[in-house]
């Protein structure tokens, strides 16, 4: 039996992230609140049993699951 698709939300927050390598600027993107894009993120890593970013002092950054996602390999 096929996984079902993860949320939406949590995909469009992760891709913003990724895209962006922000949090706070994804929530300026997406429109939300960064606790809501940390949010979602979290849900994603979760469901996926994964860690998408490493969160840095000044910053996030890819691991290389996260890279793999982003980038659709």
């Amino acid at each position: 039996m096929k996984q079902p698709l993860p949320p939406l939300n949590p995909l469009k927050a992760f891709e913003s992230a990724a895209r962006l390598l922000s949090l706070t600027a994804a929530a300026e993107d997406l429109n939300v609140s960064q606790v809501a894009v940390s949010r979602q993120v979290k849900v994603l890593e979760d469901y996926l049993g994964v860690a998408l970013f490493r969160r840095l002092h000044r910053g996030i950054e890819l691991t290389d699951e996260g890279k793999e996602l982003f980038e659709g390999d």
